[in-house]
């Protein structure tokens, strides 16, 4: 069956760095465009970043534009989304999300909480 495992979210520091990850299985990969979402407590699920299915191509939130990083690694079916500068403001569960037409599948998420 199709699976997205998130990883690598956690606490850290105003400013700190994280880098989440998204291993997928079940699906030809690279045949999905990939998006990183996020959900804060008592807010909407947002699109935070978008890659191309070859990875030639990525669109950001302005909330994060110039902080994070997606890219993907399609020989090892893995997303990344590399966050740096982390504020309070970024603090939600990530979640990724593979689509393909009206074909889309969604991870169970990881918590990213930035505090000092």
């Amino acid at each position: 069956q199709v699976q997205l495992v998130e990883s690598g979210g956690g606490l850290v520091q105003p400013g700190g760095s994280l880098r989440l990850s998204c291993a997928a299985s079940g699906i030809t990969f690279s045949r999905y465009a990939m998006n990183w979402h996020r959900q804060a407590p008592g807010k909407k699920r947002e699109l935070v970043a978008a890659i191309t299915r070859a990875g030639d191509s990525s669109i950001y939130a302005d909330s994060v534009k110039g902080r994070f990083t997606v890219s993907r690694d399609n020989a090892d079916n893995t997303l990344y989304l590399q966050m740096n500068n982390l504020k309070p403001d970024d603090t939600a569960v990530y979640f990724c999300h593979a689509v393909d037409g009206q074909d889309n599948y969604w991870g169970q998420g990881t918590q990213v909480t930035v505090s000092s």
